[in-house]
C-alpha cells in the first residue's frame, strides 16, 4: 500500500492505517508554493509511491521511525536525554569558563604583596597580557584535529581525555617559578583544553534537531555565565592564602583537581551517540536519530570523508561566519579579560570589592541568555537579528566607555558590555550549527569557527597595553572599529543563510503544531539549495 498522492489542491484521501495531509506555505526559494507532508503519529507507516522528490529528506525507513512515538512519548523521551547529556555538559563548560576567569583574577589576587602573580614571578602588565597570547595560538591549531577525531573515539573518551589531560596542565602551574614557566603551562593548557566546547557542539548535534539546540546551548553555557562569580569567590576565598604556596597557585591547583575528577565522571557517564545508549530502547534509538534532518551526523557515517572536508572548506560559509568570529574576538576578548583589572583602576580597590562588582555582568548576561533563549526557541525571531542585535549595544557602550563621560558610568557601560559580550556565543552557535552538514563537515565548520574565530584572544587582550591605562580610551575606540567590522560581516553571512534560517523556524512552528494534532512532519529543511555559496552533501 502505498502513501497516496496529493491532488492538485493539496488534499489527499488516506488509508484507513495512515492519515497523510498537506498544508501550502509560501516558498523562500522565488515564488513556488511548498508543501508540507504530516503523517499520523502511529506504529506502521506504508511505503511510499516513489513520490520522494515532493518531500525533501525523505526515506522511508526513517520516516516510519520519525511517527513512531506520540508527541507526549517524544516529549518524555528528550526530557530524558537532556537530563543524560545537559546537566553534566553544563559543569564542564563551567570549569572551563571558571579558568579562563581566574587567570584575570590571579592578576589582582594579593595585590600590593610579594605572593601576587606579577610580583612573584617579575612581570611587566605587558609581559602577562602574553598569557593569553600564548593559551590561544595551541588552542587555535588543535580545536580542528580535536573536533575531526570526537567522533571515531567517542565523545566520552575524548572529553574525558581533554578534562583529564587539561587538570594535570594546571597541577602543573605550582612549579611555575618565573615568566618563561606559566607561558609554558598555558600554552599546553590550550592545546590539551582545545576541542571541549566545540565537541560538545557536536556532540548534541547527533542528539538533537538544529532548532532545539537554542535552548540546550542556553543551558549548558548558564552555568558558565555563573562563572565569574565562582571564580571571584574562589579568588577571594585563597587570597591571602600564602602557605606553603602562593595563593594564585592554590586556586589553580584546587581547580586542576576538580577538573580531573570530573573527566572521570565524563568518562563513565556521558553518553555517545543514540545507537550506542544502553538505556534507550531500540525503538527510542530509532526514533531519535529518525527525527534528525538528513544534513544532521550520524553515528552510521564515516569518521572521516576527505570529500566532505573539501566541500565543507570551499563553501562560503564556513569564511564568512570564521570572520564573524575573528572580528568580535578582537573586539571583545580584551574587555573580558580586563574587566577585573579596569574596574579596579576607576578606583574600587581591595579584592572583596573588585569581584562584588564583577556580578552584576555576569548575573545580567544569565538573565540576558534565558529570555533570548526563550524568544529563540518560540521559531518566531530571526535568529542571526539577536546577535546582530547585542553587538549593536555593545558599540553604543564602548563609545560611552571611549568618552568616559564619568565613573558611574563607565561601570555600567561595563556591566552591559559585558552581559551582552558573553551573551551573544550562546545565541550565535545556533545560527552556526544549522548551517553545518554530515558528521565531518559539521566536526570541520563548528571547530574552524571556534578556532580560528578565537585570534581575538590572542590579539584582542593586545589592546589593552599598560601605556594606555588607566582608562583604555585608545583600546576601546580600536575595539569598537572591530565591532563595527563585526557587525557588517554578520550581516553579509545573514544574507547568505537567511533563507536557511527561515524554512528552519517555518518547520519548528509547524512541528509545534502538528504535535498538537498527534502528527509528525516528513519534510526537512534542505541546506544545500537553500544556502547561497553551499554545495550539496558530499559534492566538491
Amino acid at each position: 500500500m502505498g502513501i497516496p498522492e496529493l491532488s492538485e489542491k493539496g488534499n489527499a484521501t488516506s488509508p484507513p492505517d495512515l492519515e497523510l495531509s498537506s498544508s501550502t506555505i509560501t516558498s523562500t526559494q522565488e515564488h513556488h508554493p511548498k508543501k508540507l507532508h504530516f503523517v499520523q503519529r502511529s506504529d506502521v507507516i506504508p511505503e511510499y509511491d516513489g513520490s520522494e522528490e515532493n518531500i525533501t529528506g525523505y526515506d522511508a525507513e526513517l520516516m516510519r521511525a520519525r511517527a513512531s512515538l506520540t508527541a507526549e512519548e517524544e516529549k518524555k523521551l528528550l526530557r530524558r536525554v537532556d537530563w543524560r547529556i545537559v546537566p553534566l555538559c553544563a559543569v564542564m563548560y563551567a570549569v572551563k569558563s571558571i579558568d579562563a576567569s581566574n587567570v584575570s583574577n590571579a592578576r589582582i589576587m594579593d595585590r600590593g604583596t610579594p605572593y601576587n602573580i606579577m610580583k612573584e614571578l617579575k612581570m611587566t602588565a605587558n609581559q602577562y597580557n602574553l598569557v593569553t597570547t600564548m593559551y590561544y595560538i595551541p588552542y587555535i591549531l588543535a580545536e580542528v584535529p580535536s573536533n575531526l577525531l570526537l567522533k571515531k573515539v567517542r565523545p566520552s573518551v575524548w572529553q574525558a581525555r581533554i578534562m583529564i589531560s587539561w587538570g594535570i596542565v594546571l597541577l602543573c602551574h605550582a612549579a611555575v617559578t618565573n615568566r618563561q614557566g606559566l607561558y609554558i603551562v598555558r600554552f599546553f593548557l590550550g592545546l590539551f583544553e582545545a576541542g571541549l566546547w566545540p565537541g560538545m557542539l557536536l556532540h548534541m548535534c547527533y542528539w538533537y534537531r538544529p532548532d532545539e539546540i537554542a535552548p540546550r546551548v542556553v543551558w549548558v553555557t548558564l552555568l558558565g555565565n555563573f562563572s565569574p562569580i565562582v571564580s571571584g569567590i574562589l579568588a577571594f576565598a585563597f587570597n591571602g592564602v600564602n602557605k606553603g604556596l602562593s595563593a594564585w597557585k592554590w586556586l589553580i591547583l584546587t581547580e586542576g583537581l576538580f577538573t580531573i575528577l570530573l573527566g572521570l565522571v565524563v568518562f563513565f557517564y556521558l553518553p555517545d551517540f543514540p545507537s550506542s545508549a544502553k538505556w534507550l530502547s531500540d525503538k527510542e534509538k530509532a526514533f531519535l536519530q529518525a527525527r534528525l534532518p538528513r544534513n544532521s551526523p550520524r553515528a552510521a557515517e564515516s569518521s572521516f570523508s576527505m570529500k566532505e572536508f573539501i566541500v565543507s572548506f570551499k563553501d562560503i560559509k564556513i569564511w564568512l561566519f570564521l570572520f564573524c568570529w575573528a572580528f568580535y574576538t578582537v573586539g571583545t576578548t580584551g574587555l573580558q579579560f580586563y574587566q577585573p583589572t579596569v574596574i579596579a583602576n576607576l578606583g574600587f580597590t581591595g579584592i572583596a570589592k573588585v569581584q562584588l562588582l564583577n556580578i552584576p555582568s555576569a548575573i545580567f548576561s544569565c538573565i540576558l541568555t534565558i529570555v533570548f533563549g526563550i524568544f529563540a526557541d518560540t521559531g518566531r525571531i530571526p535568529q542571526p537579528l539577536i546577535p546582530l542585535s547585542f553587538m549593536i549595544i555593545i558599540q553604543a557602550c564602548y563609545a560611552v566607555l571611549y568618552t568616559f563621560p564619568s565613573t558611574g558610568g563607565v561601570y555600567s557601560a561595563t556591566i552591559l558590555a559585558g552581559g551582552f559580550s558573553t551573551a551573544w556565543y550562546t545565541m550565535m552557535w545556533p545560527w552556526r550549527v544549522q548551517t553545518t552538514s554530515g558528521a565531518t563537515g559539521s566536526a570541520f565548520a563548528i571547530a574552524f569557527a571556534n578556532s580560528y574565530g578565537q585570534i581575538g584572544g590572542a590579539v584582542g587582550s593586545q589592546l589593552f597595553n599598560s601605556r594606555y591605562a588607566p582608562r583604555y580610551a585608545t583600546s576601546f575606540g580600536i575595539a569598537m572599529g572591530f565591532i563595527g567590522a563585526a557587525i557588517v560581516m554578520n550581516i553579509i553571512t545573514w544574507g547568505f543563510t537567511w533563507r536557511v534560517d527561515v524554512e528552519t523556524r517555518r518547520l519548528k512552528r509547524e512541528r509545534i503544531k502538528a504535535a498538537k494534532r498527534g502528527e509528525a512532519v516528513l519534510d526537512d529543511v534542505d541546506i544545500s539549495q537553500l544556502s547561497r555559496g553551499g554545495a550539496k552533501r558530499g559534492e566538491s
